[in-house]
């Protein structure tokens, strides 16, 4: 796909391309040049509660009330 970059250094996204990575208006774009390269690599920044999502229950595993030295020792007893 081929867009053209206006007077004003902006740009149009393809409807598809804007579909599939779900990008909508206010959605934030990081643009990075690629070193030694004409290529600019793209990536869209998850908004704020896409982000909570992906860290949702992230800290179990260092939850207080584990006891990760019994969990060794039954993962070793396991193994043999």
């Amino acid at each position: 796909m081929i867009t053209t970059v206006t007077q004003k250094n902006m740009v149009v996204i393809p409807v598809d391309v804007a579909r599939r990575l779900g990008i909508q208006p206010g959605s934030q774009l990081d643009w990075q040049p690629v070193e030694g390269k004409d290529e600019i690599v793209v990536r869209v920044i998850p908004r704020r509660g896409e982000r909570a999502r992906r860290l949702l229950g992230a800290g179990r595993w260092f939850s207080p009330q584990r006891d990760s030295v019994a969990e060794l020792a039954a993962e070793r007893e396991a193994e043999g």
